[in-house]
């Protein structure tokens, strides 16, 4: 087996709030393999998108590890966190709202390969249009401003600007949310194209299962902070173990009126991510919820490669 390009070990980000510390990511362990694609998937609030932030140093994490290549990059001086933003990268949500508006397309993409001081000005112009090449741009929009773009042509323009310096690894943080199903399409072919091309890791966070079992090779179920289920694309979507992710995969809409799927409707409320009790905080909605629950949970391996946080699962 291949040595990860990324690993993550016992990760936490808590928040200090007025009404104590709010637990975004609370102790989460993963790996990643060079050219592969990880899909990180839970409701809204879940700590997807702060587990992203958080592994490429946007944010500062609370506690835990993370190994980029074998090296603990988890604190690291400001020249090192230079070296680190080249190599690892992230595609926003929103396209238009990550995108300067006062920049046209052209001067967006240059940015970062002005700021590296690894090319001549020369050099930035072409590369700047291999860039736009790559991702689908035309020639006659490089004087094009954000506002001007549609969402589809906008996204490409941020995962131009992600791709400038030839990044190793990539957060999509909801890269296709906010698009239409067609421009989805588009965008996510892009991807694996690019992935093919150049080996580019990528973290696919969404909400989307229909998108994430398309794109990824792994998968990662987050519930208020916590992974409850991991395995392999395949394996998620076959054999479902934990009630929280066969309740997610019964939301997925089907077109097929002969053989309905019976969608699993979750009741009770969602506990707070605020100073949480110990264990299941899923057990407060779980039709199979019983007193052992309320006791910490451990992921542990069911099957090859497939792991799941749940006392009952056995």
């Amino acid at each position: 087996m291949a040595a990860p390009l990324l690993e993550v070990k016992h990760l936490k980000k808590y928040f200090n709030t007025p009404k104590g510390m709010l637990h975004a990511v609370d102790d989460v362990s993963f790996s990643i393999e060079k050219g592969r694609t990880m899909g990180v998937v839970g409701e809204s609030g879940c700590g997807k998108s702060t587990l992203g932030r958080t592994i490429i140093h946007l944010q500062d994490s609370t506690d835990g590890q993370i190994f980029f290549e074998g090296k603990d990059i988890t604190r690291v001086k400001k020249k090192e966190l230079h070296r680190i933003n080249e190599e690892m990268q992230i595609v926003f949500q929103d396209p238009f709202s990550s995108l300067n508006p006062r920049m046209t397309v052209e001067e967006v993409i240059a940015e970062p390969l002005e700021i590296s001081h690894r090319f001549k000005r020369g050099e930035i112009q072409d590369e700047t249009e291999r860039i736009m090449e790559l991702v689908g741009i035309d020639e006659r929009l490089r004087h094009s401003y954000p506002h001007e773009l549609d969402g589809g042509r906008r996204q490409r323009v941020g995962i131009g600007r992600a791709l400038a310096l030839n990044p190793k690894f990539i957060v999509c943080d909801e890269p296709v949310s906010a698009l239409d199903v067609s421009i989805q399409a588009q965008v996510l072919n892009l991807l694996q194209d690019l992935q093919e091309k150049s080996g580019i890791t990528y973290m696919f966070v969404t909400h989307d299962l229909s998108v994430v079992k398309h794109i990824s090779n792994n998968i990662c179920v987050m519930y208020l902070g916590q992974l409850v289920e991991t395995a392999s694309s395949g394996e998620l979507f076959a054999h479902p173990m934990h009630p929280y992710t066969k309740a997610l995969l019964s939301a997925i809409p089907s077109i097929d009126i002969h053989h309905p799927k019976k969608r699993i409707v979750l009741q009770g409320e969602i506990v707070s991510p605020i100073e949480p009790k110990p264990g299941c905080r899923f057990a407060a909605r779980c039709p199979h919820a019983t007193e052992a629950c309320h006791e910490p949970q451990e992921l542990k391996e069911i099957s090859a490669g497939h792991f799941v946080s749940c006392c009952r699962v056995e």
